[in-house]
């Protein structure tokens, strides 16, 4: 008698396989030198059931950059704990910030480089999630000064602007993290936090960094009224030729 048949795969599964191996393939080789061939093979499955599934090599990449973007999110959210201090909640979502970059380097490689740099329509899908990240933190923020001081004096642009120098702080460090040997998910997280909460802690308390009174510039002097209209300047008046002496 023969082998028996083998059990079918559910699609949701087997769809799964194939992002999978194209996240791993697109974030060591990047979109251009990505492989169809490759992606299959390391999925197990043959090169027209990856097109039969997703379409095309864009749709492909659409398609990881949604599931890793929505998965980044998700842990971000997951991990910063409701009841904590204001510090305790930043950590708890830097620490899963930088643990989940860390687990998933490929998935990191794609959203943070190769997403970025290769079309607008995989740029703008990023984007999105970058600002579904801000707008939390942003949140946290805000919501941090209120427990702080009841009576919060930070405007909402610069809650945001804090939100958003915080974040891209996040993102460099992750990338920088993941090119160091030895540097931890915690490491990374108390980097920023020592960075960072130095400045936001007295910002919560009500004590904000006052900048330095400088001296006014003076205002350069307005051109003549002559001269406003045109920068050109009129001919020199040539000089009078020498006049020959008559001979004696």
């Amino acid at each position: 008698m023969g082998a028996g048949k083998t059990k079918r795969m559910p699609r949701a599964v087997r769809e799964q396989q194939m992002l999978d191996a194209a996240v791993h393939v697109f974030g060591r080789r990047g979109y251009m030198a990505a492989s169809m061939d490759e992606i299959a093979e390391l999925a197990g499955v043959s090169k027209p059931l990856v097109y039969l599934y997703l379409n095309s090599k864009d749709d492909l990449f659409s398609a990881c950059i949604a599931r890793e973007a929505r998965a980044l999110t998700e842990a971000v959210r997951a991990g910063v704990r409701p009841g904590l201090s204001a510090d305790g909640q930043l950590w708890s979502g830097l620490r899963a910030f930088f643990s989940h970059t860390a687990r998933h380097p490929d998935a990191w490689r794609v959203l943070h480089l190769h997403a970025r740099t290769h079309g607008e329509r995989f740029a703008a899908e990023v984007a999105a999630m970058r600002e579904e990240i801000v707008a939390f933190v942003t949140q946290l923020i805000a919501a941090a000064a209120r427990d702080a001081h009841r009576d919060p004096h930070l405007p909402e642009g610069e809650v945001a602007g804090l939100a958003e120098a915080l974040v891209g702080a996040a993102e460099s460090l992750a990338d920088w993290a993941g090119a160091t040997e030895g540097v931890t998910a915690k490491q990374a997280a108390a980097t920023l936090m020592n960075f960072a909460w130095a400045g936001l802690g007295d910002l919560m308390a009500g004590r904000p960094w006052p900048p330095p009174e400088e001296p006014e510039e003076p205002e350069e002097p307005e051109e003549p009224a002559e001269w406003a209209e045109s920068t050109e300047r009129p001919d020199p008046v040539p000089e009078p030729a020498p006049v020959a002496q008559a001979a004696g």
